[in-house]
């Protein structure tokens, strides 16, 4: 619940409309009864009586119920209230907005006026990309030190991923997402790719998008694993150090998640870089099947977690389509691409990810 008090609504009002607004009755809808003033409940709208400049005004004052729809945090529902906002005024017969704002901490009601766009301001890392080490090793400058970064990736994510939640419908929403989100699989497969494409045609994108229905109702059994995540963790999202250290960037697709993702998400680019490495051999093989099996034992020993490999597979094909993509890649060759579609089409077919044999799903 949120603590409204007249004060607080006639402080925002005057932020909004000028010095010269004035707050003058508020209360329930349709009776302007005093008892509903004290708590504001989510759903629960308010009638305001106003003044602006002598003139009198009225408006209903309002915020959105969190629920299992995909409204379970308060960026979902401000994402809603800014479409209405700045949508609603445009369709005829429609209600019209006077105000958009948040509540902030100190249940004070904060205008935010005429929005375009909204920004973030963070705070400035030192150093520099992992893909930059990717391209060195994949240029013949493997060292010893590479392994102990990979596997100090593992540990982290182990680290995070050991934070666990109870909330199955956010983790159905999890999954829901990543097969249908628009910078999910779906969004990926629309406009990732052109259609006809060269070395994934329309059947084969209709066979894998049947094939992950399945796994979704598979994966429904597997709400118990919700956990804390990062969402993105891929070599652009990392800064190293060079000597062991490093930071993350742009988490993504929301804080609870499927731990089997996150790794999915760094391991598929191991095994990209090694492909890219000797693109006629289409398997993976010398530095980085080296670190994806350093990445790999390290994460599943610190971890305990064995059962990642059953949920891993759909996350698999996510990152996969993202770095075959022409789209988001243009560079590749065509025998790497080709070995990512039997990649990303083989890791569906296993019930258990076979981490140890990973080339059987490049041949």
């Amino acid at each position: 619940m949120i603590d409204l008090t007249p004060e607080s609504v006639q402080a925002y009002l005057r932020a909004a409309y000028g010095e010269d607004a004035r707050l003058l009755d508020l209360g329930s809808i349709g009776t302007l009864d005093k008892q509903g003033i004290k708590r504001f409940g989510y759903g629960k709208p308010l009638l305001v009586h106003f003044e602006v400049g002598g003139q009198r005004r009225e408006g209903v004052l309002s915020i959105m119920r969190g629920d299992k729809y995909g409204h379970q945090f308060y960026w979902d529902r401000a994402a809603i209230l800014m479409f209405q906002y700045e949508t609603s005024a445009r369709l005829p017969r429609h209600v019209r907005p006077l105000g958009l704002g948040y509540v902030d901490e100190a249940d004070r009601l904060v205008p935010v006026a005429a929005p375009k766009e909204f920004f973030i301001l963070n705070e400035k890392l030192e150093g520099y990309d992992y893909f930059v080490d990717l391209d060195r090793i994949r240029n013949g400058g493997f060292r010893p030190a590479d392994v102990e970064q990979a596997r100090a990736f593992a540990r982290w994510l182990a680290e995070v991923h050991a934070t666990k939640k109870d909330d199955a419908d956010l983790y159905y929403r999890h999954v829901r997402n990543l097969l249908g989100a628009s910078e999910c699989i779906m969004g990926l497969v629309d406009e990732a790719f052109p259609h006809p494409c060269e070395f994934l045609p329309d059947a084969a994108f209709v066979a894998l998008e049947k094939r992950l229905i399945d796994w979704r109702w598979r994966l429904r059994g597997f709400s118990h694993r919700l956990s804390a995540v990062h969402g993105d963790f891929h070599p652009w999202n990392v800064l190293v150090d060079g000597a062991g250290g490093f930071s993350v960037l742009d988490r993504s697709r929301g804080e609870w998640g499927e731990p089997a993702g996150d790794v999915a998400t760094m391991a598929a680019n191991y095994l990209l870089f090694g492909l890219l490495s000797s693109p006629e051999q289409g398997l993976l093989a010398g530095p980085f099947e080296t670190l994806w099996r350093a990445f790999f034992k390290e994460y599943l020993e610190r971890s305990g977690d064995q059962d990642c490999l059953r949920a891993m597979a759909p996350f698999f094909v996510f990152r996969a389509l993202v770095i075959v993509s022409p789209e988001w890649y243009p560079d590749h060759p065509l025998p790497v691409r080709r070995a990512l579609v039997r990649f990303l089409t083989h890791v569906l077919e296993d019930d258990i990810f076979d981490w140890r044999h990973v080339n059987r799903y490049l041949e």
